[in-house]
């Protein structure tokens, strides 16, 4: 079997992704980008349980996956709280010298990424999470 589409163009999708969060987050760089959705990830994935985790990530592009799941602390406390104002203090506290995320940050990378994931996989698959869940990314 030939090797997938999805990994072969995975840098260069990866790398568009993050222009798009850099343009619509007025960020000045991917790598302040790369750290935004990091952040966002890691806030949205700290919410869930476990097996809820693993099915989000499974919608996602290759390397957005990886991101998705890289240093994870499974024995890490489930975060409790949704309430979005806690959520956006949480994101700008990831490398927080070298992070810039604006109070939009979730929302930013919400639309870019929804460029980027099968809307209909997407959807099913939040419709399988809690309410707030699926409302973090609306």
């Amino acid at each position: 079997m030939p090797t997938p589409m999805e990994y072969k163009l995975a840098s260069q999708d990866f790398d568009r992704f993050l222009a798009d969060v850099a343009t619509e987050t007025n960020l000045g760089s991917r790598h302040q980008a790369y750290t935004t959705t990091q952040a966002v990830f890691l806030c949205f994935r700290r919410r869930l349980s476990i097996r809820e985790a693993i099915s989000f990530a499974q919608i996602l592009p290759a390397m957005l996956r990886a991101l998705f799941v890289s240093d994870w602390n499974t024995d890490e406390p489930q975060a409790k709280s949704w309430d979005r104002d806690l959520m956006s203090a949480e994101v700008k506290q990831l490398h927080v010298n070298h992070n810039f995320s604006p109070d939009t940050a979730i929302h930013d990378v919400s639309r870019i990424l929804r460029k980027y994931v099968e809307a209909s996989e997407f959807e099913r698959c939040l419709e399988n999470l809690p309410t707030s869940a699926r409302e973090f990314w609306s």
